[in-house]
């Protein structure tokens, strides 16, 4: 038999798509062959913002893309309708890549397996018919995995309706919930079917979740970018030996190899950061999705060059969702070199950076694993889905951060920005639970760790 040929089928987002190409490298080291499987628009990206990303630079790694089901001058960013079109039209095309692999490619590399996104899991249904082995893979911490798992218990305890997910009782105390003593205090109104932007689209994605959750019952594993340390009372209680955290899954630093990024990364920032002081730059990253209103973005601006600290900021070119972005008036002038804003950057290469102090961030799971990695505190600044309950273990659970609290306007003002940064870098302790954090973080994926032997379980088994 030849070595086994994994397909990799990741949700067509770029948080999703970042940990999973670095489980494929991780995969080749331990004998596998892949096949990538983006969309189309996802691989004509990659192709774009990373040139060389097709070329042979891993020969075990082969990169193809199906459709997603939506036309060309469709908003891939409106989460709901994605997931609708993935649903219906992509199984289709999932199932024909399938099936002509198997008829047409010799017998030594016919795909053997498909790890699919967990959100992806009606994949699993196609891989089953075409007698492939199915693992699943979830890109998000495993308190949100399991808040998803218990639908029905959160049901039948009266905390959210049947039909879309909805909180059942309003307030405060009604709002709030825990799964088990130690998991992290939940919130209905941010659980991750329950913050999207409007309430069809909450709906759409409950329902998704919903169909998943019988889905994923064909997956062997689920194997998690977290680690057990971090979620040591949620591993517990999910207890079972088929859900593995194998993470922090770590891709940036694979210099020469394609890592997935969706923009083309302005290295220049690496120079600038060579030149500032030890523990002096704030860096703010808002993620892929995240969208800030022109009036706080502006306030944003304004708190930056409030801090009078270095700065380096990531403004997307979509950031406001408008064509053209506007600085405040001035702001250039007014900040010099002391800071830097670039539209995409090598985050992991820079939170990794001696220089940064902070990490000013959406808490989206992936900046959040990168930040924790390399020991650097955070500044929440949540924006929907998962990234509410990723605040919560930063500033409630491991204290590695502090929230960002909007005001009576829903603005977060450039007085508190300024104000959040002097509090967090003036916390020596908050510093020093973050480098420990990083510690277990490192150990959990050196030889011997925890991330480490799940990961070994995972692919010996799925080499049987």
């Amino acid at each position: 038999m030849g070595r086994q040929h994994a397909l990799l089928l990741p949700y067509p987002a770029q948080g999703h798509v970042l940990p999973l190409m670095e489980l494929a490298h991780r995969m080749v080291s331990h004998g596998f062959t892949i096949t990538f499987i983006n969309t189309h628009f996802n691989h004509a990206r990659l192709l774009s913002a990373m040139p060389t990303f097709c070329s042979n630079t891993n020969p075990s790694i082969n990169f193809i893309s199906i459709p997603d089901g939506l036309q060309p001058g469709d908003d891939r960013n409106h989460v709901a309708n994605l997931c609708k079109a993935l649903m219906t039209i992509m199984p289709l095309h999932l199932e024909e890549l399938i099936i002509k692999m198997m008829h047409e490619q010799p017998e030594h590399d016919k795909p053997t397996c498909l790890i699919a996104d967990e959100t992806m899991a009606w994949a699993f249904d196609v891989a089953k018919k075409t007698g492939l082995r199915v693992a699943a893979f979830w890109p998000a911490s495993a308190a949100t995995f399991t808040s998803m798992r218990n639908i029905p218990k959160l049901i039948q305890d009266g905390i959210i309706h049947q039909h879309d997910g909805s909180a059942k009782t309003s307030g405060p105390s009604g709002e709030i919930f825990r799964l088990s003593p130690g998991i992290p205090m939940m919130n209905v109104n941010h659980l991750f079917w329950n913050c999207l932007l409007d309430s069809e689209s909450n709906k759409v994605i409950f329902h998704c979740i919903n169909t998943n959750n019988e889905s994923i019952k064909n997956a062997e594993f689920v194997v998690c970018n977290s680690f057990y340390e971090a979620e040591k009372p949620v591993f517990d209680y999910l207890n079972s030996s088929k859900i593995l955290a194998i993470g922090p899954l770590l891709s940036g630093r694979r210099f020469g190899k394609p890592a997935g990024v969706f923009w083309a990364e302005d290295t220049t920032c690496k120079a600038w950061l060579d030149e500032q002081d030890v523990n002096s730059v704030i860096y703010v990253a808002f993620g892929s999705l995240a969208i800030l209103d022109e009036r706080q973005f502006q306030e944003l601006a304004l708190g930056l060059e409030l801090t009078g600290r270095p700065f380096l900021w990531v403004v997307r070119p979509d950031i406001t969702g408008k064509a053209i972005i506007d600085l405040p008036k001035g702001f250039k002038d007014q900040i010099g070199d002391r800071g830097m804003v670039v539209q995409w950057s090598p985050q992991q290469e820079v939170l990794a950076h001696p220089a940064v102090s902070c990490f000013m961030s959406h808490c989206g799971w992936n900046s959040t694993m990168e930040g924790v990695s390399n020991g650097v505190p955070f500044l929440c600044w949540p924006y929907f889905a998962d990234q509410h309950l990723n605040q919560t273990y930063i500033c409630d659970v491991w204290k590695t951060g502090l929230k960002m609290i909007s005001d009576e306007n829903n603005m977060i003002t450039k007085d508190q920005i300024r104000d959040k940064v002097e509090e967090l870098l003036g916390d020596g302790e908050m510093k020093k639970r973050a480098l420990e954090m990083k510690e277990m973080a490192t150990k959990g994926v050196d030889k011997g760790g925890s991330s480490f032997q799940n990961f070994n379980t995972f692919v010996s088994a799925m080499q049987v």
